[in-house]
């Protein structure tokens, strides 16, 4: 009773912020995005009757009591589902860095859900699996789907889902990760979630995510990547207004996180094909097109506050595999 799985991390060009319901993970708001080729996790599960408790490790480590309490749940609803109440050994590791607000949530709850269905001799489709990843983590939900994928907001939770706009071949945008920070966010989404309707400005949002969803899938439709990169740049300052006027506010950029925001508005008005998009974290997300990656990724390199580049394509959805990681 053993599986592993691989999955992707996703950015989102509308982002979902706030959920209506927090227990299911339903968010007040569909969201669009693009699972990322380079930023992975891989997560092996064995079911056993000869553990007296599950056993977690992540990246080399056990994860704190909260995160270990996330994933033990997430075993509990698939256990409770296949009807087999075994005892699991879990070892995950990510290929980038964790809690930065780089998805890694969304690539570990998509390749928990399917290794574990796998190990359980579950057998479900996409649609079901992406149900299930909600579960554990909203954004997971996109991460079972490769290419570009939209999350259908819903009201209960045979409604909210994700599927496929279109695969990775469709268009070859590129996402050069400017990483500003390492050290994991002192608030995580999860509780970053529930603040989202203290702010006064969250209505309006939500007025404005309905039709810049319309915009977003139709310019992936017809690659159209100026009307997709001004809007999903707009979006997330939006998205990060909210953060800064809910009570307590948020605040998760840096100096470095501005100081790349600006290069960007200046690279565009030199005739340079970019725009930026952030997450709830410091890093930031340039989309661009394939010839301006070699001098963009040059040109981040030269910024102040920039760690590392990390230049990454449409990926392909979750996925098994038979190297098992023990």
């Amino acid at each position: 009773m053993k599986g592993t799985a691989v999955a992707r991390a996703n950015i989102a060009f509308i982002k979902y912020w706030g959920n209506l319901n927090d227990d299911l993970r339903l968010p007040m708001n569909g969201s669009i995005s693009m699972t990322l080729d380079r930023l992975r996790t891989v997560t092996t599960v064995e079911f056993s009757p000869a553990l007296a408790e599950d056993e977690i490790e992540v990246d080399g480590e056990e994860p704190s009591p909260a995160a270990k309490a996330r994933i033990v749940a997430h075993l509990d609803r698939l256990r409770t589902l296949a009807g087999k109440p075994l005892k699991a050994q879990v070892v995950s590791v990510n290929d980038f860095p964790t809690g930065v607000g780089l998805a890694s949530s969304a690539s570990g709850f998509a390749a928990l859900t399917l290794a574990a269905a796998a190990a359980l001799e579950m057998e479900l489709e996409d649609r079901e699996l992406s149900l299930l990843a909600r579960l554990g983590s909203g954004s997971a939900t996109r991460s079972i789907w490769g290419g570009y994928v939209e999350w259908v907001a819903g009201a209960k939770h045979e409604d909210s889902f994700a599927s496929q706009i279109a695969p990775p071949e469709h268009w070859e945008i590129c996402d050069c990760i400017a990483l500003v920070s390492t050290e994991a966010k002192e608030v995580a989404s999860s509780e970053g979630h529930k603040l989202a309707q203290s702010s006064p400005l969250y209505s309006a949002r939500l007025s404005q995510v309905r039709e810049d969803l319309d915009r977003v899938r139709e310019a992936i439709l017809i690659r159209d990547f100026e009307s997709l990169g001004s809007v999903a740049e707009r979006e997330t300052l939006s998205l990060h207004a909210i953060m800064m006027t809910s009570q307590p506010s948020l605040l998760y950029w840096t100096p470095a996180t501005v100081r790349v925001m600006k290069e960007v508005r200046n690279w565009r008005e030199e005739g340079r094909s970019v725009y930026f998009t952030i997450d709830a974290g410091p890093n930031v997300h340039l989309l661009t097109l394939p010839p301006y990656v070699g001098e963009i990724e040059r040109a981040l390199g030269e910024v102040e506050g920039v760690k590392q580049v990390i230049v990454c394509r449409p990926g392909q959805g979750a996925r098994l595999i038979e190297e098992h990681l023990f």
